[in-house]
């Protein structure tokens, strides 16, 4: 029986010279996926140095890794995937940004590329330097070849903070007004947004009336703090009232 083949990273840069940090590493995921295997620390070191060619990895770094101490790189993330017979995604925490994405789905830069239309030398700009450009129908392609939620589209393609500028305005003045800005931001239908923007609204409204209700300095002093404590958590609060 061979061993499943893991798709490599592509080539990144040397760590010692600015490579690109490494990926969010999930230490329960690879503990549990290990054990789960009857492996031991000492049997993924070695499997990491004779396999995948990797002669630094000892038990105690494989040990520090799954208690996070210490992250492994891209490449032996990469690798510890091929040794615990899973996908490179399977050890990576959510992913946050386009490379954490790709890299997740096991998929190369040039096939990215290749999938929403793009020259791979600019889709690898765009995503080293974090900064999608694409147009409407190549973000809709990306977010089908990364199998994108649309938070995660919207996160990906740079348009969070917009998004939370325009939910910071709906909820304090008539959100009614902000229901089309904010549909060229989230590409969901018109009823569902105005759904979410409406309770979001309420949400708020409520929280400020509620603080204010107790009177006096004090009460003008809550409310500000539930306010702001509300506003700095806009957009989460805007995708659970989007829902799944």
């Amino acid at each position: 029986m061979h061993r499943p083949s893991v798709p490599p990273l592509p080539p990144d840069r040397p760590r010692s010279s600015g490579a690109s940090p490494a990926l969010p590493f999930n230490a329960p995921a690879a503990r549990r996926i290990r054990a789960g295997l009857g492996m031991g620390p000492e049997h993924v070191a070695h499997t990491l140095r004779i396999s995948y060619g990797l002669p630094h990895v000892t038990p105690d770094l494989v040990t520090a890794w799954e208690r996070g101490i210490a992250a492994p790189s891209n490449p032996e993330l990469t690798a510890l995937a091929g040794a615990l017979w899973c996908a490179p995604g399977d050890l990576i925490g959510r992913p946050r940004t386009l490379r954490e994405h790709r890299i997740a789905r096991g998929l190369a830069p040039e096939d990215v590329a290749r999938a929403v239309g793009l020259d791979p030398a600019r889709y690898r700009r765009m995503e080293d330097g974090g900064d999608w450009r694409g147009t409407e129908r190549q973000s809709a392609a990306l977010a089908e070849v990364l199998e994108l939620s649309v938070p995660d589209l919207v996160a990906v393609t740079g348009r969070e903070e917009r998004l939370a500028e325009l939910l910071r305005s709906a909820v304090d003045t008539r959100w009614q007004a902000y229901v089309r800005p904010v549909a060229k931001v989230v590409p969901l239908q018109r009823p569902v947004l105005e759904r979410a923007l409406r309770a979001l609204h309420q949400d708020y409204q409520g929280r400020m009336v509620a603080s204010l209700s107790w009177g006096g300095t004090r009460a003008a002093g809550a409310a500000g703090d539930a306010g702001r404590a509300f506003l700095d958590r806009i957009v989460e609060h805007f995708w659970e009232k989007v829902g799944p």
